[in-house]
């Protein structure tokens, strides 16, 4: 068991509503009202008697003082500073003035509680798990050690300021191989035995802001140098085909070293790396800028998320994906750096009866060899690369397209340049008209060549997969 506070994954990507949460909550034809989640335990007895179902919960409601049970799709989160719609001056408006007055007051209340907390489990150690130096192998798997004689031999020299370094010209670090003492010509003096030698720079594993726990660097780190190396069980595909399909994966959860205290990020300061130590492969996690003392360590995870579920990314950077898994978004640069853009090639129109997929990539519009969507309606391909990927997705998978960038939800509105696309909740302003052909597309696009539609009556933002909403159902 878990020690001290532990949540579920759905709560920690903001999924689902938790006690003590200040929410506005929606009962039949009266205004959203401001009201806090309480757990049934602390509710009257006579609350906790009315009828309700498998999965509501009760809720206060500010100004009225009154109790109901609801569920989440009646409910969504109360942010700093919300002030719902305008009050009036008569009852039920000065009730509502209160509630909101009080629902602000309990928010601040409950936020501050929530921040000492935090601050006291800082000092805690993290969940318990067994350190190791190596990766262990279970079941059939085995560790691979090649003879001494199949081992490359490099060509630096003893008398070299630092033969083998990671700033040398070493052919075996050129190549990813790690030198063996009795092979390399440098001998003792081989700066190319990291992994073996676990030459780490000093760490400390720290509770971050909103992300659990990670690591952080304790002196300076030059660009490229070996910064840790992935530790954990070596698991073969019969342990893990629930989970995925790879011929050997090292899972560092139950066995490890601080490597696994690592924290995702879309604009990381290391990468991993497989290197041949000794005939058998291993990951390194290197670094790919000078990294100041006192920064946190992180790698691009390069999830590879089976199905349509998705993991929100707390990682902060400008480039920020919004979920693990995702290709980070690219960053505004000046108008003197940007390349010039390619031309838009005209994608093939979808023919009645079978699917015809498109021949080019929905991203770069290349052609080659392509991934399709699994989606029935959808004819957009992609490059793995593009996706960020490196094998294809297993089982079902449908492309970015048809998630929201905000929030992950199932798409309404789609750019017709790119995979980004919208939500019915996020969509309005996220799509302007493309001059040239008169498509819409979204704000990532130059806005030189973007002018406003003559009639927007008749320009309509794109629906699902495409067609346009029908004008009867629009907004006024």
């Amino acid at each position: 068991m878990p020690d001290g506070t532990w949540y579920c994954n759905d709560c920690r990507a903001g999924k689902k509503p938790r006690y003590k949460d200040i929410i506005w909550v929606k009962l039949g034809n009266y205004r959203w009202w401001p009201a806090e989640i309480r757990h049934p335990r602390s509710v009257p007895t006579n609350i906790q008697k009315l009828r309700h179902e498998i999965g509501e919960f009760p809720v206060f409601f500010f100004g009225s003082k009154d109790y109901f049970w609801t569920h989440q799709a009646r409910v969504f989160p109360y942010m700093e500073g919300d002030r719902g719609s305008k009050y009036q001056g008569n009852g039920i408006g000065k009730v509502f003035k209160n509630a909101l007055m009080d629902a602000e007051a309990r928010f601040v209340e409950i936020k501050r509680e929530r921040e000492a907390k935090e601050a006291q489990e800082n000092d805690k150690k993290p969940p318990p798990y067994k350190y190791i130096k190596v990766n262990k192998p279970c079941g059939r798997v085995q560790i691979y050690t090649a003879d001494v004689s199949e081992i490359p031999k490099c060509n630096c020299k003893p008398s070299d300021e630092k033969p083998c370094g990671f700033e040398s010209e070493c052919l075996n670090r050129m190549l990813l191989y790690e030198c063996h003492p009795q092979v390399c010509p440098a001998g003792a003096r081989c700066h190319n035995q990291a992994f073996t030698k676990r030459q780490y720079p000093d760490t400390k594993v720290i509770k971050t802001a909103g992300k659990g726990w990670g690591l952080l660097a304790l002196r300076d780190i030059k660009k490229g140098e070996f910064v840790n190396e992935y530790v954990g069980e070596l698991i073969d595909e019969e342990e893990c085909r629930a989970r995925i399909r790879y011929d050997r994966i090292i899972d560092a959860g139950p066995k490890g070293n601080y490597s696994r205290f690592m924290n995702h990020s879309c604009q990381p300061n290391c990468e991993t790396q497989k290197w041949t130590v000794n005939g058998d492969t291993r990951v390194g996690l290197f670094a790919i800028c000078d990294i100041p003392a006192g920064t946190e360590l992180t790698f691009n995870y390069n999830l590879d998320c089976l199905g349509n579920e998705k993991t929100v990314c707390r990682c902060g950077a400008p480039n920020c994906s919004g979920f693990l898994g995702d290709r980070p978004k690219r960053l505004c640069t000046s108008v003197s750096d940007q390349k010039p853009k390619k031309k838009v090639k005209k994608r093939r129109a979808r023919s009645e009866g079978k699917k015809q997929s498109e021949d080019e990539c929905f991203r770069c519009g290349d052609g080659g060899q392509l991934v399709l969507c699994d989606k029935k309606s959808c004819t957009k391909a992609y490059h793995l690369s593009c996706l960020d990927r490196t094998k294809r997705p297993f089982g079902r998978w449908d492309c970015p397209w048809h998630h929201c960038d905000v929030c992950g939800k199932n798409s309404e509105a789609f750019c017709q340049l790119c995979p980004n696309s919208f939500c019915k909740d996020h969509q309005e302003g996220a799509l302007r008209l493309w001059a040239p052909t008169g498509q819409w597309c979204c704000q990532e696009h130059d806005e030189l060549e973007l002018r406003p539609a003559a009639d927007s009556r008749e320009a309509e933002p794109p629906f699902a997969d495409g067609h346009r909403l029908p004008k009867s159902s629009q907004k006024a």
